[in-house]
């Protein structure tokens, strides 16, 4: 069991992806199941941090991590564009020591504040598997409403307007 960490919220900030933070975010996936919920089929487990940057990279998208300063990142958030006027946000994990104390809050707030500014779009989407009640709760807090018609019987669409 992981001790859990307490942070200063406040020095938290995004950044690109260091190779040691790939090796923090391979320790937090700890099963294939995991593996599949937060990274997709096509990502084979265990995860090899040396090749994390080339398998999840999405063409015409970013990778974030949410770190104080140079120290290993807390959370691991991409973005990409799906539709013109709309930037989707996915893979978003924060380090098990860290969960419960409003980081993923705050890596998503900091997430689409980047990603409205660097596109200028007006709509964030995301997906999250419907039985994931504390994320849905997160989303739904942040402005983000289901979108049934683009739901699957696994996973809810969401979007929220800026």
């Amino acid at each position: 069991m992981r001790q859990a960490l307490v942070l200063s919220k406040a020095s938290l900030s995004l950044r690109s992806p260091q190779p040691f933070d790939y090796e923090a975010i391979a320790s937090w996936v700890v099963d294939q199941q995991a593996c599949i919920r937060w990274a997709g089929p096509a990502v084979p487990f265990p995860l090899v941090p040396a090749t994390l940057p080339e398998i999840l990279q999405v063409e015409g998208g970013a990778s974030y991590c949410l770190a104080e300063g140079n120290q290993p990142c807390v959370g691991f958030g991409q973005c990409w564009t799906e539709v013109e006027g709309a930037v989707h946000i996915g893979r978003i994990m924060i380090a098990p020591e860290v969960r419960g104390q409003g980081v993923g809050r705050l890596l998503c707030e900091k997430l689409i504040h980047q990603v409205v500014e660097s596109t200028g779009a007006l709509r964030v989407t995301l997906r999250v598997y419907r039985d994931n009640a504390r994320a849905r709760a997160l989303y739904s807090s942040l402005g983000f409403a289901v979108v049934e018609s683009k739901s699957t019987d696994e996973l809810l669409f969401m979007s929220a307007c800026l």
